[in-house]
């Protein structure tokens, strides 16, 4: 899966199971949350602070 900034984030882990334990690993709290449907990968890591380019890196290696 090519994850994008602009994807949500619960449309990635719907469509990529494994992902879920990526954001995990990086203490973002999207799984369960309602919001996930809503916000993009881009704009959790910025609530996050988290820079966007290694999470998407590691979002595209568990997502083949």
């Amino acid at each position: 899966m090519d994850v994008q900034p602009w994807h949500a984030v619960a449309a990635v882990m719907d469509r990529a199971p494994a992902t879920i334990r990526v954001f995990l690993d990086h203490r973002m709290q999207c799984v369960g949350c309602p919001i996930a449907r809503f916000h993009s990968v881009e704009e959790a890591c910025r609530e996050h602070g988290l820079a966007l380019a290694p999470v998407l890196a590691a979002l595209d290696a568990a997502a083949p």
